[in-house]
């Protein structure tokens, strides 16, 4: 209450009684029925003033996205559950690519921190080697340039770290390596839509995303929410694939839809996305992956390796149109 108000409430107080009626006080400046307006009009203001800071917070827009030196387009391979075959798929995927077009070079990250296994994959060991700049050159085989964090630890250490340090990890990934001209740079992600998945997406241009899963129903739960995460951060998803879609017996050939049949392609329908093409359970395809010789370059002719080279095609024909 101001001096004013004060003053009216001290000289009402004083003025004598009469009739068992206390007199009326005179109404002071700011206290009538005026205040109420004067009070909404107070939060009007401060209503406007925070609405006026979001738009200026929000104006800022994501961390300015910077190119990777040397790379003209990079595709992310992700899915929403482990388990599903991803980094199988990024593998043969990425020697895919090479393998449709000769003269494209091709590079493959591996940003799974916590569980590398592209190194075991594309038969690679060793640390890279440092560049006069300082940088990690990539380890190569099968003709595809790898960095994995599975080079600079020991096969059998656990990755230990908290969020700022897988961070970090991924930032060198990216930045702290020299690629040298790449057509194509394949991320193989880590399942799920956390922070690696966030710190890639605002932090370099995407050309796409593929999204991996099984039919299975738990599967599509997660596949989906990595499907809206790429939305959400303006990152084009090119379609789905369907891996594991359909397991034939090598001896009766009688086929078996064991995850569920479609599941995929069902989604694919609810999300408005294509369907890029199935990949079949086949025994090949593990052990081609396990022993180092991946199905696409150990046995090209196979069932197997068609699926992954549609697939390749499949991508390469969404993407735009790469810059000069």
């Amino acid at each position: 209450m101001g001096a004013p108000a004060w003053r009216w409430a001290l000289r009402a107080a004083r003025l004598p009684v009469s009739g068992g009626r206390a007199p009326t006080a005179p109404v002071p400046p700011g206290c009538g029925p005026a205040a109420p307006f004067a009070d909404s009009a107070s939060s009007s203001s401060r209503d406007e003033a925070l609405r006026n800071k979001r738009v200026r917070i929000l104006s800022r827009g994501l961390p300015k996205q910077k190119p990777i030196e040397g790379v003209k387009q990079v595709v992310v391979l992700a899915s929403g559950k482990g388990g599903v075959g991803k980094s199988t798929t990024a593998v043969n995927i990425a020697l895919a690519l090479a393998a449709n077009d000769s003269t494209k070079e091709v590079g493959l990250l591996d940003a799974d921190v916590y569980g590398p296994s592209i190194p075991k994959m594309m038969n690679l060991k060793g640390n890279p080697e440092l560049t006069t700049k300082n940088l990690m050159r990539p380890l190569k085989n099968y003709g595809i340039a790898c960095m994995s964090m599975g080079f600079l630890i020991e096969e059998t250490a656990p990755v230990v770290w908290r969020g700022l340090m897988v961070m970090s990890a991924v930032e060198k990934l990216l930045r702290q390596v020299d690629w040298g001209q790449l057509d194509y740079l394949v991320i193989d992600m880590p399942p799920g839509t956390g922070d690696v998945q966030l710190s890639v997406s605002q932090n370099i241009p995407i050309a796409g995303a593929v999204i991996i899963s099984t039919p299975q129903d738990v599967a599509l739960l997660d596949a989906r929410k990595g499907a809206e995460m790429f939305r959400k951060v303006h990152v084009p998803v090119l379609g789905l694939v369907q891996n594991m879609s359909v397991f034939q017996c090598p001896k009766c050939k009688h086929e078996t839809h064991i995850f569920g049949a479609d599941g995929v392609r069902d989604l694919a329908k609810t999300l408005g996305l294509d369907i890029l093409g199935d990949i079949p359970l086949h025994v090949n395809i593990r052990e081609t992956c396990d022993s180092g010789q991946p199905v696409v370059i150990s046995q090209p002719q196979s069932d197997a390796a068609k699926a992954y080279l549609k697939i390749a095609m499949e991508i390469v024909r969404r993407l735009p149109v790469p810059p000069a």
